[in-house]
């Protein structure tokens, strides 16, 4: 059952969605060389605590940490702590979310560690940012969720990679809707499968968080022993976006973005819906 969210409780989950951002812009300006993955926990804690919010990440399934720190060849659900200390050169994508009054915000980014950055990388995270928000673009009244899996495929599958190949498309790890918990019915594939039909109908109430993971090379994924990261079966690198949405009457409202998501559904010529909390 997907669970359609009213006005009133959107407006409580755009409230957990700017402490999300307030997480992304503190751990941004803290992910430098020298700097260790728990330090960057550490400052993420500070900011919910500050907030008066509470976290979704900590003592999810046992997961000991606020924060998910994700570097280089990491996808997703790297535990942060002091022996992985940031190197330039490194990425790192980080992954955070915030509960206020029961209600639940998640959103990742993936940052570039001090200089000096292949241009394959950069072109990497452009291409997994970019996909992200054509499938936010796609969150149209009356379409279906594959449409939203389409467009993030096909994004992808049109940006030429650097060197020749394909983009590896993460198969085993997608979207998920959000509301009362933070992984919700239902699952969002970030590439188009026969097996799973068209799925629901996109309606006012809807909510989704969107995250592309996106490799240099194999789509495929294996976990560590510590039974939570998750890494690229090939090493190569990966970048990981994120945010979450509610489609509303007035159009899609990007609950972890500040500006709501204006700025960039402008490029797709859609209009953001207003933010809620004026």
């Amino acid at each position: 059952m997907v669970q359609i969210k009213t006005p009133e409780q959107i407006v409580k989950m755009r409230e957990a969605g700017l402490v999300v951002a307030a997480i992304h812009a503190a751990t941004r300006e803290a992910a430098v060389p020298g700097a260790t993955t728990k330090d960057l926990d550490e400052v993420a804690r500070k900011v919910i605590a500050d907030h008066g919010a509470k976290s979704n990440f900590l003592g999810y399934g046992g997961f000991p940490a606020t924060i998910c720190t994700s570097v280089n060849e990491v996808v997703v659900h790297g535990i942060p702590d002091e022996k992985t200390v940031l190197k330039d050169g490194d990425i790192i994508s980080v992954d955070a979310g915030a509960i206020v009054d029961g209600w639940h915000g998640d959103a990742a980014y993936t940052v570039f560690v001090g200089s000096g950055h292949a241009p394959e990388l950069i072109e990497l995270s452009r291409v997994t940012e970019e996909s992200m928000w054509a499938g936010i673009a796609a969150m149209k009244n009356g379409n279906r969720l594959v449409d939203v899996s389409r467009a993030i495929e096909t994004y992808i599958r049109r940006q030429p990679k650097p060197g020749g190949g394909r983009y590896g498309i993460i198969e085993e790890y997608g979207g998920h809707g959000i509301g009362t918990e933070m992984h919700m019915d239902p699952h969002l594939l970030n590439y188009v499968s026969r097996k799973r039909g068209k799925g629901p109908k996109l309606v006012p109430g809807f909510c989704l968080a969107i995250e592309p993971m996106v490799s240099l090379g194999t789509p495929h994924t294996e976990v560590l022993q510590d039974d939570w990261t998750v890494i690229t079966t090939d090493g190569t690198w990966s970048s990981h976006w994120e945010h979450s949405i509610a489609l509303t009457e007035q159009g899609p409202l990007v609950l972890t973005a500040p500006d709501c998501g204006r700025a960039k559904l402008a490029e797709y010529g859609i209009t953001a819906a207003p933010d809620p909390l004026g």
